[in-house]
């Protein structure tokens, strides 16, 4: 018999950091490590990571909720409620909520490589760290995810 998986509005594996919140749903244990999925919350006027790159997975956004502001490169794109944001691997890139409501994302992970990530910025502020850019690229570097200093 499979295995199903139903994760209600109040479940899931909730990691607090800082201005975000993300709210695991899938962790890849339902997926066999196919899909990871989580729900980002991002509280206004407040940026996400540093511009980066993943060589292992591909990420996609479902803007649920108010409007986020996506860097791909040197552009920025504008994506309210509705809008779905799909990143291949090796294409810089990162968000932010330029506005005055929060943002809720649904974030999907292509394999589940990144869920981990979150999980392991926890843990560095549960230490006592700060999410510096410094720390949180130290992170990023575990999940084959390198900065995209070329264009920061």
């Amino acid at each position: 018999m499979n295995k199903v998986s139903i994760t209600g509005p109040d479940g899931g594996e909730v990691i607090e950091l800082g201005p975000a919140r993300m709210r695991i749903m899938e962790d890849g244990g339902v997926t066999e490590h196919r899909l990871g999925i989580g729900e980002i919350t991002l509280a206004p006027r407040s940026s996400g990571p540093p511009q980066h790159r993943h060589a292992e997975h591909d990420e996609g956004f479902y803007v649920v909720s108010g409007t986020a502001r996506f860097t791909v490169g040197d552009t920025d794109h504008d994506a309210p409620k509705g809008t779905l944001v799909m990143v291949p691997p090796g294409v810089p890139h990162t968000f932010a909520n330029p506005g005055d409501e929060p943002v809720v994302m649904l974030n999907t992970f292509t394999p589940d490589l990144y869920v981990q990530y979150f999980r392991d910025l926890r843990d560095t502020i549960a230490a006592g760290g700060a999410l510096t850019p410094a720390a949180t690229v130290e992170v990023m570097g575990r999940y084959a995810t390198t900065p995209a200093t070329d264009f920061a």
